[in-house]
């Protein structure tokens, strides 16, 4: 499928799913705006096409957000599709862990994609026309120890993503969700080095398997794209048996995790 749009911003294009995202909306021939936190980080972007520019800004900076979004409308026009890829995990047990290691992953995977839909939006309302697509993970529908932060983060971009396609419906803006299980990335290489437990050795999807989920379903108009398998499964699962996840997580935490303290959550 080819990307309907001209000009496409991919954040967290240095790596990762963000990156073979710029990598295809320039094969395609949309003229790609790369977004990571340094110039030197987007070279791997830049190898394969001339259609790739490398911006450098940080999503959790509002004016650094604004900025670049500014320079890339004034240098190629109207942006036509948003990727927000951008992305970081800290695992570990939320007892544990500083509050500014908390407020760090939240601000970047929930704050970072608000700055930057909102930053786009005005003139893709009114353009009529724009693509939104929210990389955030089944994480953000399964909760899990060890991933508490990173899962809290991808809960609020769910919540987010949803409710915004509810208020966009009529504009002819498209917006799609996509929640993967683990990724073959960069970031899972780094969250099994950091923390082994985290994820218990779970082999990751390819990347590719992301992008093509988020492409069908913004085609077919679905609001939820649930790349790789049994993942629609595993969310359904969670919401009618929540009971169910937290005694087999519990099974393989150990330590004062073993049980939950305050019984299972609402669905």
């Amino acid at each position: 499928m080819t990307f309907r749009g001209r000009v496409a911003l991919v954040t967290g294009a240095a790596s990762g799913i963000g990156l073979l995202a710029a990598k295809r909306l320039a094969a395609q021939g949309a003229l790609v705006a790369a977004v990571d936190l340094t110039l030197e980080g987007l070279a791997p972007a830049l190898e394969h096409s001339p259609n790739v520019r490398a911006y450098a800004a940080d999503v959790t900076d509002q004016g650094a957000v604004d900025d670049v979004v500014a320079r890339i409308t004034a240098e190629h026009g109207g942006i036509d599709r948003v990727v927000s890829a951008a992305g970081i995990c800290l695992p570990g047990l939320l007892q544990d862990q500083a509050i500014e290691d908390i407020s760090r992953v939240m601000d970047v995977n929930y704050g970072g994609s608000v700055r930057m839909v909102k930053a786009v939006l005005d003139g893709m309302i009114e353009r009529s026309r724009g693509d939104i697509v929210l990389i955030a993970s089944l994480a953000g529908w399964i909760p899990s120890y060890r991933m508490g932060a990173y899962g809290a983060s991808k809960f609020a971009v769910v919540a987010f993503g949803e409710v915004l396609s509810h208020e966009l419906l009529g504009t002819g803006l498209r917006t799609v969700v996509v929640c993967p299980p683990p990724v073959d990335t960069p970031m899972l290489i780094g969250i099994n080095e950091a923390d082994p437990r985290a994820l218990e050795g779970l082999p990751g999807i390819e990347a590719r398997e992301v992008l093509d989920s988020a492409e069908a379903a913004l085609e077919r108009g679905e609001l939820f794209a649930f790349p790789g398998p049994k993942t629609r499964q595993a969310v359904r699962t969670r919401r009618l048996t929540p009971e169910l996840l937290w005694r087999r997580l519990s099974r393989v935490e150990d330590g004062p995790a073993r049980q939950p303290r305050h019984g299972a959550p609402p669905a």
